[in-house]
């Protein structure tokens, strides 16, 4: 089941963070032990009664008291809800609780997902709980964000602070997940930060080809000679591909770790990296940009694939063969990512045919099925997502019930192209930047930051504070209305 080929899901990986970051100087201190590590019994289903529905596992997460004000000033709650990720990898690289936990006096809590992590139920591996058909049923969103809101009530009643309030933060999927957490819990969280959040692509709301088309565009941006390699690479590829020990010779050129048995798999990774490159453009390194000087500055010395083999040395120098299922590896996060989108995730994304660097690739419903029936032998539903948090018409329902999120994008990254972009209300805002890419604004705050990012950041703590002041503000006036 697990081994099959991830091929047919080439739907670009979310995650906050490019998983080969490496830690930044930071500008506030970052010190691990100032977490401390627990575990909360957590219910298996919260949505049934069943015997079986009252099944425990330990689901791991961290809280920071270091800056926190106590519960006797009502002091706020800032919560990151755990993407499709090992708490252990997120933990030193979201900046924005840290960055602002002086600022606030806030307690900070990190929560890790359901089946990621130390959080898989009764100590199964990630692996044996995916072949686990029944377990993994329970392998849901919305039994994701139950359980963050059992926690946080945990954590209220045990440090007696009822009345400070929650700001959740997310990225990515986590992201989504902020932002539905604050419409499904609404008495638990007084806001949310959903950074990178691509709540519009699903149920073909957002245009499938969204994505690679904000890919080419950066492409383009940044050099049209890097672009037009890359356009007409992938038929040079076929060409050779289609002669007597083509794959041989790609093989050789690209330096694989195993020949190849077909040109897709050298187009499937090189369209990996190229999402890469622009999904997680971040202002360090700027990978793009290195990507692509090394494809333009080879331009003299080589032929067309040349180029491309010049941009892949460029971003990841240093190695004696380059694997082709790199990308498909089944680690904690793909495996646990892959039944996800197999089961209610279902982003329909796909290459288009006009004004792209990449060969014409529409999202094919059927064959992702077939393909999901084939791993785990389940029917994606792929209208679940809008049907149980909405996404049609989503200005105007937010703007009649909805408030205290922040969608906060970057313009360059590919899925901003989901994303809320304008603002819906006083309190429902668009905070973007033309040049961000993926979850810049929850990275750590470095000195070396561009102007941009660092106003994006600002706009963001000064539309949480105003929450936090207004929520005050009626609390002492309820209070009073109460003991009256």
């Amino acid at each position: 089941m697990i081994s099959a080929s991830a091929t047919e899901f080439k739907i670009p990986r979310l995650g906050a963070f490019r998983r080969s970051y490496h830690e930044p100087k930071l500008t506030s201190a970052f010190v691990p032990h100032d977490f401390q590590t627990l575990f909360y019994s957590q219910r298996l289903d919260h949505f049934n009664y069943k015997p079986e529905g009252y099944t425990t596992f330990q689901q791991r997460y961290v809280i920071n008291s270091k800056y926190w004000g106590g519960a006797n000033s009502s002091a706020p709650i800032f919560a990151y809800l755990g993407e499709e990720s090992d708490l252990d990898i997120d933990l030193p690289l979201v900046g924005f609780l840290t960055d602002n936990a002086s600022r606030f006096k806030a307690l900070l809590v990190h929560i890790e997902h359901r089946f990621y992590g130390k959080s898989i139920p009764f100590g199964y591996s990630k692996e044996a709980a995916m072949k686990n058909a029944n377990l993994r049923g329970y392998f849901t969103s919305v039994q994701a964000i139950a359980d963050y809101a059992d926690i946080l009530i945990h954590i209220k009643k045990t440090l007696s602070a009822m009345n400070s309030p929650v700001i959740v933060i997310g990225g990515s999927y986590g992201g989504m997940l902020a932002a539905w957490f604050r419409l499904k819990y609404p008495h638990i969280a007084l806001g949310a930060l959903a950074s990178s959040a691509p709540i519009l692509y699903f149920d073909d709301i957002a245009p499938q080809a969204g994505y690679y088309s904000i890919v080419t565009k950066d492409f383009k941006e940044t050099s049209e000679s890097c672009y037009e390699t890359i356009r007409k690479s992938w038929s040079e590829i076929d060409k050779v591909a289609s002669k007597p020990n083509g794959l041989s010779v790609l093989s050789k050129k690209f330096k694989t770790c195993r020949k190849l048995k077909r040109s897709l798999d050298l187009k499937d990774y090189l369209d990996s990296i190229y999402s890469e490159v622009t999904q997680y453009d971040e202002p360090s390194s700027y990978p793009l940009s290195t990507l692509c000087r090394a494809i333009d500055g080879a331009a003299i010395v080589t032929d067309i694939l040349g180029r491309i083999f010049a941009g892949v040395v460029a971003h990841k120098p240093k190695r004696t063969c380059y694997d082709m299922d790199e990308y498909n590896h089944p680690t904690d996060q793909n495996l646990g990512w892959r039944w996800q989108v197999c089961s209610e995730m279902v982003m329909p994304i796909g290459h288009g045919k006009d004004d792209s660097m990449f060969p014409p690739a529409p999202f094919n419903l059927n064959t992702f099925t077939k393909a999901c029936k084939s791993l785990f032998g389940v029917q994606p539903q792929p209208h679940w997502i809008t049907t149980y948090y909405g996404g049609y018409d989503l200005k105007l329902i937010l703007h009649r019930f909805g408030s205290n999120i922040i969608f906060s994008n970057g313009l360059r990254d590919p899925y901003s192209s989901g994303g809320v972009l304008e603002n819906i209300s006083d309190s429902v805002v668009a905070i973007y930047t033309v040049n961000g890419s993926h979850c810049l604004d929850i990275l750590p705050a470095k000195e070396s930051d561009p102007e941009w990012l660092m106003l994006q950041r600002k706009n963001e703590v000064e539309t949480i504070e105003g929450w936090i002041s207004k929520y005050y503000s009626d609390l002492v006036k309820f209070q009073d209305q109460t003991r009256a």
